[in-house]
């Protein structure tokens, strides 16, 4: 049988599952998925602002990131056993409603830790949110169809670090930065309305999960004792720490290095665009090549862009017209490495995907945020320190895949993708 057929029949499997229309579905699980980057993203512009507002110094404000991602990171833990249990669609919807009403309370925090705390608790329920938009993924789809549709929805869901900072700038001039947090509440209703009248729940009643402790305790076990999958979480956590850290320290890269202004937007736009184009590349050829081969590439890739980059900045000073091609460059890495990590570490599964993509979603959230904070703390009015960051997680990521992998990179033997 010819490449193309077989094709044409992974895809037709992937689809005749899901519960409702292709498009419909990877849009839905976009929109899902961003309402994280959107509580992220819509503030960058007004970091600096919000720091000023409180009386907050130096690399303080990157607090407003850190303390949501701390929030996000334990509690999918937590959600995983209880949705691989009760299902998907209820818990859900729970989760949003939290999320909304943490977003409208961000408005009337009356000082910077308080509106720590807020973020702290939104970032609880938002990781709820995730887990279960990856579980409702796996629940329809499995292998290179997953990475497919994955790439699908990552290249939907960076619309939205495209936008979002624009978004931030304009409702801050029409009606102060506090309003940014009420538009988070508004975009969760409305996707609250579309999951309640169209989102059937996935987790068939044969696959549910017993809930008690030993019963999660030996769902983290396998996941923990699973060799692929393990490495490639690992993997995943050190090299999103390289992102986190970026984002972190945006705002000051942008206006104090290369003193952005109003441009800030328009720049990071930029960066996020190469990002969700990689995603839609990776969505059209994964299943040709497979994960493992374009996700090792890209990780060599993403090491040698930050290593030219760290020396043009060396020998040509901080350019920004260097700098952000061969950043954005580097960026866009992550949109062939984020989808073929997380769909690599969870083919192996099956029924306990809400348990495993809790564990991933944990590895990407609060250990990559260790990392990115590590990074972006040495934040000194220059980009270097933030060059070397990626390169030194580039460098520890790939020696993780090489311990997974035996030192057997681009490979599909056999029960390989």
């Amino acid at each position: 049988m010819s490449p193309k057929p077989k094709n044409i029949k992974i895809n037709t499997v992937a689809t005749s599952k899901l519960p409702m229309p292709l498009w419909e579905f990877v849009c839905m699980v976009a929109a899902l998925m961003a309402l994280n980057a959107f509580a992220i993203d819509i503030m960058l512009p007004a970091m600096g602002i919000i720091a000023d507002y409180y009386q907050i110094t130096g690399n303080q404000q990157q607090w407003l990131l850190y303390s949501y991602m701390i929030g996000f990171g334990v509690p999918q833990l937590f959600f995983g056993p209880i949705t691989d249990r009760y299902g998907r669609r209820t818990l859900l919807r729970l989760c949003i409603i939290a999320y909304v009403v943490f977003g409208f309370m961000c408005m009337a925090t009356s000082s910077f830790y308080v509106l720590c705390l807020v973020r702290f608790l939104q970032g609880i329920f938002a990781s709820g949110i995730r887990v279960m938009a990856v579980s409702i993924v796996r629940d329809v789809t499995a292998g290179r169809a997953m990475a497919r549709i994955m790439s699908l929805v990552m290249t939907v869901f960076m619309i939205i670090p495209i936008i979002a900072p624009a978004v931030g700038q304009g409702v801050m001039m029409v009606a102060g930065w506090k309003w940014m947090f009420g538009v988070l509440g508004v975009a969760g209703l409305i996707i609250l309305a579309w999951v309640h009248f169209r989102l059937p729940e996935t987790l068939k009643a044969e696959d549910q999960q017993a809930l008690n402790v030993s019963k999660a305790l030996s769902g983290f076990g396998q996941v923990l004792t699973t060799r692929v999958t393990l490495g490639y979480m690992a993997a995943s956590g050190v090299i999103y720490g390289a992102l986190f850290a970026f984002i972190a320290a945006a705002e000051q890269i942008f206006e104090d290095v290369f003193h952005a202004g109003n441009r800030f937007a328009i720049w990071f736009a930029v960066i996020a665009g190469t990002l969700a184009f990689a995603n839609f590349i990776n969505s059209r050829v994964v299943e040709k090549y497979g994960m493992r081969r374009m996700s090792h590439a890209v990780l060599f890739a993403f090491i040698v862009l930050s290593v030219a980059n760290y020396t043009v900045l060396q020998i040509a000073g901080e350019k920004l017209i260097f700098f952000l091609p061969l950043f954005a460059l580097t960026f866009g890495c992550f949109g062939m490495m984020g989808a073929n990590f997380s769909a690599i570490a969870m083919e192996p599964q099956g029924k306990i995907a809400g348990t495993a993509s809790a564990l991933y979603g944990f590895a990407t959230t609060t250990v990559a945020s260790g990392f990115g904070f590590l990074v972006s703390s040495q934040f000194n009015g220059t980009v270097s320190p933030i060059v070397l960051g990626f390169i030194g997680l580039g460098v520890l990521s790939l020696c993780i895949v090489l311990i997974t992998e035996r030192g057997k990179l681009f490979e599909l033997g056999a029960g390989k993708a």
